[in-house]
């Protein structure tokens, strides 16, 4: 039975457009033009437990919307989607036991608290017994080379130094799934490069499965067996990197972002 299933989901959202021109902050105010953008048409997968994938499309394809539905943030429209057995957006409390969730430009840590603050107060949120925690913040903390970090207030961190910790908070509680939204978005290659082996490691060691959205195709290549592409809220490509390749290289060798940007453009994305 696979770890995650989603068929058919759709969602839509709801978007208020002001007048234009001199009197449209006046106008708005009294009457909003209202215009429905879908970003889920109907998408359909499903993910085996220990999986590494790769979720990709251009801005606005809907790969994020994608996440939060799997995540329990937003429920759907239509369609269904179960995760470990559950429905996220019904089981909301047992659901997020079991998954951690790193949004790239998002933090889950509290800013002006240090780091070792943050954490502790997660132990509590996710009742982790005390010797378990400590056994896994040491383990993490030395995987992703945060030690140093654990007195320092978030807002005091360099950006690649707060994904680490963010990696930290999201697997403390040992999670079955993992969501990776764009988690090296403004990296260097040293902190990519770290973050990457990290995860390969996580995933064979502990078997957490990981859907990760990217625009970085070097972090596709590097982590993820399959991959997935969403473009006007429909996927429209699962399988290996090789196959896409082959549909979409114009020449043998192609650098993989170009053959990405060639797919895109035929697809009109």
């Amino acid at each position: 039975m696979p770890q995650i299933e989603l068929s058919g989901i759709r969602k839509a959202f709801k978007v208020y457009e002001r007048p234009a021109g001199r009197w449209g902050l006046l106008k708005g105010a009294f009457k909003r033009e209202v215009r429905s953008v879908t970003a889920l048409d109907g998408v359909s997968f499903s993910v085996g437990e220990g999986e590494l994938v790769g979720l990709i499309g251009p801005n606005g394809a809907g790969k994020s919307t994608t996440v939060k539905v799997m995540s329990g943030i937003l429920t759907p429209d239509a369609g269904s989607c179960v995760i470990n057995g559950r429905v996220p957006w019904k089981a909301r409390v047992a659901h997020v036991s079991e998954i951690g969730v790193v949004f790239g430009q998002r933090s889950q840590l509290w800013w002006d608290v240090p780091v070792s603050d943050s954490f502790s107060l997660l132990r509590d949120i996710y009742g982790i017994p005390r010797e378990r925690y400590e056994s896994r913040l040491g383990g993490l903390c030395g995987a992703l080379e945060v030690d140093s970090l654990l007195k320092t207030p978030a807002r005091q961190l360099s950006l690649g130094q707060r994904m680490r910790c963010e990696l930290v908070a999201a697997l403390l509680h040992s999670p079955k799934l993992l969501f990776l939204d764009e988690p090296t978005i403004g990296l260097d290659a040293v902190s990519k490069l770290a973050l990457r082996a990290f995860l390969k490691d996580e995933n064979a060691r502990s078997g957490v499965t990981a859907l990760l959205t990217t625009h970085d195709m070097d972090d596709i290549e590097a982590l993820c067996s399959r991959v997935m592409v969403i473009g006007r809220g429909k996927l429209l490509y699962d399988g290996g990197l090789p196959g896409l390749r082959e549909r979409y290289a114009a020449y043998e060798g192609q650098d993989t972002d170009e053959v990405i940007a060639r797919m895109y453009e035929e697809e009109a994305l």
